[in-house]
């Protein structure tokens, strides 16, 4: 029952330049990730998914393996993260066999914990779902929300709930990006998580942030630090 983690970490971030491997509370990125699934235990093999031969080093220095390089044509500012797993399980499937279990971690998640890898692989075996992914709550109704058109005039984009009790409406949740465990054939069939094969992981707020941008990378340190995570 081989389970796999595989961190895809392309070399080409525009926001944030060399993202993966830029330090962010004294180690490179990509290292709170791969210690995250090294504590963990839950893994055979933790393999990083790089075209970048830098990011490949650090990979390896902090304890992941980098057994084959990413293709150009997915290593692009278009490429959608699933082509990129799907050819990583086909790769280590020819070194090591086709894992049963596979875990795709994203390299920017300082946030995560061994613990809720090990909690969400346990869902996920004990259940019949194909995937357990991280989630986040909503931390305002999103039934309340709007846009603004063209002309800077707001539009409801729920009329029907302007009366309605922010108490009375339905708890709304969203992806984390932090971690997705799939059995292997659901990745390689193109399954969706968030759809009735998948099962949420539901995070505390305080452990969910998207690091975007220099602000984002900004806040993400100050809450790190204050939260002690390490």
């Amino acid at each position: 029952m081989m389970r796999l983690a595989i961190i895809p970490a392309r070399g080409g971030s525009k926001r944030i330049p060399r993202k993966n491997i830029k330090e962010f509370c004294g180690k490179p990125m990509i290292a709170w990730s791969i210690e995250a699934a090294r504590e963990s235990g839950c893994f055979d093999h933790i393999i990083v998914s790089t075209d970048d031969p830098e990011i490949a080093a650090v990979a390896e220095e902090y304890g992941a393996k980098v057994p084959f390089t990413r293709p150009p044509e997915l290593a692009d500012d278009h490429t959608a993260t699933r082509p990129v797993i799907n050819h990583a399980i086909q790769e280590v499937s020819r070194l090591w066999g086709m894992p049963e279990y596979v875990c795709c971690l994203y390299a920017t998640s300082p946030f995560m914990l061994a613990e809720d890898l090990k909690q969400a692989f346990t869902k996920l075996r004990d259940s019949n779902a194909d995937f357990v992914f991280s989630a986040g709550r909503f931390p305002y109704p999103i039934k309340r929300g709007f846009r603004v058109n063209d002309a800077g005039r707001v539009e409801r984009l729920w009329p029907e709930h302007r009366y309605t009790r922010s108490q009375d409406l339905e708890e709304t949740y969203h992806d984390a990006g932090q971690f997705y465990w799939g059995k292997t054939n659901a990745f390689l069939n193109l399954g969706d998580p968030m759809s009735e094969a998948g099962v949420a992981y539901v995070l505390p707020g305080t452990r969910v942030h998207d690091i975007d941008t220099q602000e984002d990378w900004a806040v993400a340190e100050l809450l790190f630090r204050a939260l002690e995570q390490r």
